[in-house]
């Protein structure tokens, strides 16, 4: 293996000169969380949870929201201090095992859960905003993965831990590496921010134009309430089985899919089926408004979605098809979930592991529907909201990218920052 000036090949690859490969167990020291009963739980000191390492990187006081009762004893024996960092000890899967959270804020009177680990440092040779990124890499997470048991569920502990190695940087490094990838966070919140906002938004102008609380200009025609049964006919969804889900190449809805995938509109397919398949079930067209016939709860039977364009698509079983006269598909697709029409759809569910709802129920369900020029303008209004959010995301999904590789080379010392000039580091040259 090549290995070019100012870099050395150590046991977990090519290394700038300058930084250390270093044992987890020289740098900190393990140990495992509370175990109590469950009725200890729920109030009292504020507690260190499996999810409140597992969804963030760097843990801050204000993200724990788990309280235990505690003796004294236990308050000390399981002590939270600033700079400590958790590891996941045991989870469903390898992967969700050995992720790392490190403590940012001075944290009094808390401790951590046994389902976790604390790694309390030795020294301070690591940053403690660099401890929330160092144990992200590839490089890492391979050894963790390497070295875990795996019974009914997959393990790792303080001793398989203590032997990973980590690349470690000079402290100054330390800081603008954590600096250039706090930036990246801090892109990445603003944007969420920005999507809920944007959500919001479009949840209330929903809920205004959907009903004729809210106008577009120029429209002023009275509004008519519709029973579903009126606006066209009912049909049924049938013959794709589970396994036929992936068989061939023509789009096809699920039932469960309206629940997971599909909101208000379809805007892709995930099932493709067979030719074969799709000649024992039911094909749908554009504007039909397909209802999801069972479901789990009562408050989200009949979850509906829209077909808006015009494509050779098939319905499965349990979804109920209403394919309207007239009206526009958008307008119809959004109307259907507002929560004065899901609350009548809710009221008509039937049973309680498994809720159902029939077409003759849908079928009774009542609306009010402007004309149809007014139905396309305000089909208009979402579809631009519901773009601008989709762009939102898709830049959220980009820099989201543009941070894991950033952490591969940053990390892995592939590409290296000038102390103290964080601003230098190009976004092209974290995929270098």
């Amino acid at each position: 293996m090549d290995v070019r000036p100012g870099y050395k090949l150590t046991e977990i690859g090519i290394i700038p000169e300058d930084w250390d490969a270093v044992p987890l167990g020289d740098l900190f020291t393990f140990k495992n969380g509370l175990n109590k009963a469950k009725k200890y739980f729920g109030y009292g000191t504020p507690i260190v949870n499996y999810m409140d390492v597992f969804g963030r990187p760097g843990l801050r006081l204000d993200h724990i929201k788990g309280r235990v009762d505690v003796s004294r004893s236990e308050l000390e024996g399981f002590e939270v201090r600033k700079g400590d960092v958790f590891f996941t000890r045991t989870s469903e899967t390898v992967e969700e095992i050995g992720v790392a959270a490190a403590m940012l804020d001075p944290a009094k009177d808390t401790v951590f859960s046994g389902f976790v680990l604390r790694a309390r440092p030795t020294d301070d040779s690591l940053d403690d905003h660099f401890k929330a990124y160092c144990f992200s890499p590839k490089y890492f997470r391979q050894q963790v993965i390497a070295r875990a048991t795996y019974t009914t569920r997959a393990l790792t502990n303080g001793r398989s831990l203590s032997a990973t190695i980590l690349a470690r940087p000079p402290r100054a490094e330390q800081e603008s590496i954590a600096e250039a990838l706090s930036d990246v966070d801090a892109a990445i919140a603003a944007i969420r921010r920005l999507i809920a906002k944007k959500r919001d938004l479009r949840t209330g102008a929903m809920q205004r134009l959907l009903t004729g609380e809210s106008r577009l200009p120029g429209f002023t025609a009275p509004w008519q309430e519709k029973r579903l049964g009126e606006l066209g006919r009912f049909l049924k969804g049938s013959g794709v089985p589970r396994g036929a889900a992936f068989s061939g190449e023509l789009p096809c809805i699920r039932y469960g899919e309206v629940y997971t995938t599909h909101h208000n509109v379809v805007r892709q397919f995930t099932s493709r089926i067979s030719r074969a398949v799709a000649n024992n079930a039911t094909r749908i067209q554009f504007r039909d408004l397909l209802f999801a016939g069972s479901g789990e709860t009562k408050e989200e039977i009949g979850k509906c979605v829209a077909l808006t364009t015009d494509v050779e698509a098939y319905a499965g079983g349990d979804i109920i098809i209403l394919r309207p006269y007239g009206g526009d598909p958008v307008f119809l697709g959004y109307l259907m979930n507002i929560p004065q029409v899901a609350r009548q759809k809710a009221n008509r569910g039937q049973g309680d592991a498994v809720v159902h709802v029939s077409a003759r129920a849908l079928a009774s369900v009542e609306v009010l529907l402007p004309d149809e020029r007014e139905q396309e303008a305000i089909a208009e209004v979402l579809s631009d909201m519901e773009a601008e959010i989709a762009a939102l995301e898709a830049r959220l999904a980009k820099t989201r990218d543009l941070k894991q590789a950033m952490m591969q080379a940053l990390l892995t010392g592939r590409v290296r920052l000038p102390v103290s000039a964080v601003e230098t580091c190009e976004p092209e040259a974290a995929h270098g």
